[in-house]
């Protein structure tokens, strides 16, 4: 932990720093009244003590300074939004308990841990307090069980952002109960968590997060073409959609996904082996739609471009099926996807078969070394 003398040493160059930059000698001179005499460090207005605070840049003295007095607690629980205690190699949980009631108007808190510290006590003290919070990342909190969720659910109704990868023991009902409390989610990361990523909690993710734009399903491996196609159909605004490792979709999954999500930029299909020409060729054939508009009407010329230019990642890795034509026919209809190695963004390793299969740079690169060599064998 970092200790009170270090705060204040740290405190005191931000301090003198602030006064050289905004010339404090000359107040005096410049106002013709006297400057305030600050007698220590809790006499600091508010508003310096946050300037301060932000420009020492460290979350440990923000954790540290909100038990010096009332005056700061104050300060910092009301001008604190954005916390990250990811730092915190031992007693994570206890120091978030701590914390909890101080900053009741934080709407980003960062837990993510190496080695796993965090209970259910500490999920449910953030959510008996932290009620304007927007963005939560709980990743790799092994010890977490439902009950964290259900707090949450209850607490935190406002989420848009919340990653809980890696926390391996919710189940599927408990992230039902979150997504019919949570309906504001845009982000939600539940890559490993295969006992709460089901077909059933996907489709209560589908009828109450309508504005979901990312999800990470990696290796949630119960997940299934039923779970996809309510995705595909409920959340039309996805953006990126991460379904690595997840072995038992199909074709059905993609060309729902073709077909319902317009806005789709990132694909994650690694490890995917059901997934075959089919799958590639709806891809293809979903961007000449997208470019006439749902209706078969031509899109407007103030269109977003990112939404107009379709996907812009592809990982298709040890998807064994597919062949090069399929390949090349995505590539070619999004002009986002490179094969090459400074924009690499179709991912095909393990397809020995896709070797061939080149973006447009990179195969006018091609033809170009080709030429060059057919010169070279003319000498």
């Amino acid at each position: 932990m970092v200790s009170a003398r270090s705060v204040d040493r740290q405190l005191d160059t931000c301090f003198s720093n602030l006064m050289v930059s905004s010339g404090g000698g000359r107040g005096q001179a410049e106002t013709g009244g006297a400057m305030p005499m600050l007698s220590g460090w809790k006499d600091l207005p508010m508003e310096l003590l946050m300037r301060i605070i932000s420009v020492a840049g460290d979350d440990r003295i923000v954790v540290v300074a909100s038990g010096v007095c009332t005056g700061w607690h104050d300060a910092l629980g009301w001008g604190v939004t954005n916390l990250s205690l990811s730092w915190c190699q031992q007693n994570m949980n206890n120091l978030t308990i701590s914390f909890a009631h101080k900053f009741t108007k934080l709407q980003v808190l960062t837990l993510r841990q190496i080695k796993p510290q965090l209970e259910d006590s500490a999920v449910e003290a953030v959510a008996n307090y932290c009620y304007d919070l927007r963005e939560l990342d709980l990743s790799r909190s092994f010890r977490l069980s439902d009950r964290s969720l259900y707090a949450l659910a209850n607490g935190c109704p406002q989420l848009t952002k919340l990653n809980i990868s890696g926390c391996s023991s919710f189940s599927d009902s408990a992230l039902i109960y979150l997504s019919c409390h949570c309906k504001n989610l845009k982000s939600l990361n539940l890559c490993g968590c295969g006992k709460a990523a089901t077909d059933e909690s996907l489709q209560a993710i589908a009828q109450n997060c309508g504005h979901l734009q990312s999800l990470n399903l990696g290796w949630c491996d119960n997940v299934t073409d039923e779970g996809v196609t309510s995705l595909a159909s409920g959340c039309p605004d996805l953006r990126a959609l991460d379904l690595c490792g997840c072995v038992l979709i199909t074709d059905e999954s993609v060309i729902a996904l073709a077909s319902g999500c317009p806005y789709l930029r990132s694909l994650g299909l690694y490890y995917c082996q059901n997934i075959t020409d089919r799958a590639m060729y709806s891809l293809a054939n979903s961007c000449v739609k997208s470019k006439r508009g749902r209706w078969g009407t031509p899109r407007s010329s103030s269109s977003n471009s990112k939404d107009v230019d379709g996907l812009a990642n592809l990982n298709i890795s040890q998807c064994t099926a597919l062949t090069p034509p399929a390949v090349q026919a995505v590539c070619d209809s999004f002009p986002s996807l490179h094969t090459c190695p400074e924009r690499h963004s179709l991912i095909i390793s393990g397809c020995l078969s896709l070797t061939n299969v080149h973006c447009a740079c990179g195969l006018q690169r091609h033809r170009a070394g080709s030429a060059l060599q057919a010169t070279s064998h003319a000498y």
